[in-house]
Order: structure tokens, then C-alpha cells, then sequence
């Protein structure tokens, strides 16, 4: 296998020149930087991260704390854009991406002490944050380079990714009243989460602006999955008063509140009309009439790994953060 030495000979170069080239410094001439690369890439050459990690202390791996849904198989499939997003950023990035996979019964901040006791990742990324989230100011204290992916209430600046969930929420309400809608029903996800909390605001938001009384057994929490939606809607459904729209957590809940329509004969968008957020672009290969919020899940992935080796290259820096906009693609 090909070594900075082999390259340095061929082209007449100093190791320290073919290094610095490869990392694209700019203290080396770009005509020089081209030429040292079309080499390496001919050669084969592969950069041995092991050595540098030997040298610098560095592990070259960052670990992503995932929650998974145990018996809930559709949910964590959900989550792989997000995955793929991940790795191919930090594969680019020189990094290996570490899955540390938590239940639904472990104590998110014990899973975090237990990584940094562990020592083996140069940075993590958190998730499923919510309000007053002690991991942001235990990772702070420790110094640990580290982006959350979402945000949390506790008045201190620190790295995040986050979708925003509040004006999603607010759209999919106000297109539903464009549509006629008065009776909104609204799905959260877990209802400790952050994100639950900001849906809930742009829900509101809405209904404030418009007039309309907030009815509570229209808003519905828990983890949504398909059979927990449909039972949910479908006592809804069978309300004298039932609603009219429907503002749905995500593609499962969608698919449980279209079984729910499909039991009783209703069709999605004439007799209730809905608007999803889609994290997998499966609402749109479905046969029915259904207003789309698309959030590309993988170009998150991207960003959180970006976030994180910028702050793990200089943790002083300034502090990133980035907030995302669903696309909406309406019925057709």
C-alpha cells in the first residue's frame, strides 16, 4: 500500500509538503495540492487514522446517542436517513460513526456518563432533547465537544441541529382552515420531548390567530405507532363532533389515522382532510389525498456531523446553530 514517502519521491516533494497538500493547507500552492492528490489517488493511497490517532490521542470516531422504540420495529426505520447522513458525513470528515443505542427505560444522562467514562469518541451527538436537558450542561461542564440534535430551554448557548417544528405545526394548521377546517386535530409525539412542546406552540399560534377555541381531546400524545394512532383517531372519530382535519406527528401516525378513516368509510381529503410531516417520503406514495411537510433527514445527519467537527477543530469557536424548514408539497 501506498505511503506519503512513495508520494514525496515521485514528485520531488517533502513528506511534510505531500501531507500538508492532502489536507488541503493553504500554505501549499494549489497547482502543488492537485498534483500530490492525482498521485495519491492513483497510488491508492489511504490516510492511516490509526497512526494519527496514536499520535494525537484522538479516537477518530463520534458516537451518536440513539434512542431506539423496542417493539416498535417502523419507528427505528424511520431513523435511518438520518444514519446514512451521519456516516457518509463523518466517513468524508476522516471520522468513523459509533451508533450507541439507548431503550426506552434508560436514564439518558447515566448513557451519556457512561460514554464519556468509556473514553471512545472525540464527540457525541445527542438526541430526543428535552426541557431543562442536563446532558447540554453535564457535556459543557465536561468540555466535551459535542451538537444536539434539537433544542432545549435552559438559556445557555450550545451547538444544535434542529428541525422547526413549531412553524410545521403552524402551517399544516393554517392549510387546514384554508381547507375549511375548524375541528384541528393535533398529534404530539412524547410529550416530555422539546419537540412535542413546539408543535404544540405553532398549533396554538394558529388557532389564536384564527379564533378558535382550543379543544384538548383533540391533541393527542404518546409514541404514535401505527396501532396507538389508529386507536386514538378512531375514538375521535367517533365523536359526535369529530374532526375535521388532522395535523399528523409523522408517517406512522399517518398510516394509523388513515386505517382509522378507511374502517369507517371516510376518504382523507373530503371527509377529514390532513397535513404530515414525512421524514421518509413514504407519504407520498400512498393512494390519498394528504398535505406533506418533507424534512430531509439525511442532509441533517450532514449537518450535524459538520456542527461537531467544527467544534471539535475548535472548541472555542463560535457556537453553530442551525434550524431547518420542512418543504411542503401539497394534496394532489
Amino acid at each position: 500500500m501506498a505511503n506519503l514517502k512513495q508520494i514525496a519521491a515521485e514528485l520531488s516533494l517533502s513528506v511534510t509538503t505531500v501531507s500538508r497538500a492532502l489536507k488541503d493547507g493553504p500554505e501549499v500552492h494549489p497547482s502543488t495540492v492537485a498534483r500530490v492528490k492525482e498521485v495519491a489517488k492513483r497510488v491508492g493511497y489511504v490516510p492511516n487514522h490509526h497512526g494519527r490517532a496514536l499520535k494525537t490521542g484522538q479516537t477518530l470516531t463520534l458516537t451518536a446517542v440513539l434512542p431506539m422504540e423496542t417493539r416498535d420495529y417502523l419507528s427505528d426505520l424511520a431513523k435511518l436517513p438520518l444514519i446514512e447522513g451521519m456516516t457518509l458525513a463523518a466517513r468524508q470528515a476522516g471520522y468513523s460513526l459509533s451508533i450507541y443505542s439507548t431503550t426506552p427505560d434508560d436514564d439518558p444522562v447515566e448513557s451519556v456518563q457512561r460514554l464519556l467514562q468509556a473514553h471512545s469518541a472525540d464527540g457525541l451527538i445527542i438526541t430526543r432533547m428535552v426541557s431543562g436537558d442536563p446532558r447540554v450542561r453535564l457535556l459543557l461542564d465536561q468540555g466535551i465537544p459535542f451538537v444536539a440534535f434539537g433544542r432545549t430551554d435552559l438559556g445557555i448557548a450550545y451547538p444544535y441541529v434542529d428541525i422547526d417544528n413549531e412553524q410545521i405545526a403552524y402551517e399544516a394548521t393554517r392549510r387546514l382552515m384554508d381547507k375549511g377546517c375548524r375541528r384541528i386535530a393535533l398529534q404530539l409525539l412524547v410529550q416530555k420531548d422539546q419537540a412535542s412542546a413546539t408543535r404544540l406552540a405553532g398549533y396554538r399560534r394558529a388557532m389564536a390567530e384564527a379564533g378558535i377555541p382550543i379543544d384538548q381531546s383533540l391533541i393527542g400524545d404518546g409514541t404514535f405507532t401505527m396501532e396507538s394512532s389508529a386507536a386514538w383517531f378512531d375514538r375521535l372519530l367517533a365523536s359526535s363532533d369529530r374532526p375535521t382535519g388532522l395535523a399528523c406527528a409523522n408517517e406512522l401516525g399517518l398510516l394509523g389515522a388513515l386505517h382509522a378513516l378507511g374502517r369507517r368509510g371516510l376518504v382523507p381529503g373530503r371527509d377529514v382532510h390532513i397535513v404530515t410531516r414525512d421524514n421518509t417520503r413514504l407519504a407520498r406514495f400512498l393512494p390519498a389525498n394528504i398535505g406533506v411537510h418533507s424534512v430531509d433527514m439525511a442532509d441533517v445527519g450532514h449537518k450535524l456531523i459538520e456542527v461537531l467537527e467544527s467544534r471539535i477543530a475548535n472548541p472555542l469557536g463560535p457556537v453553530a446553530t442551525i434550524l431547518l424548514q420542512g418543504r411542503f408539497e401539497p394534496a394532489e
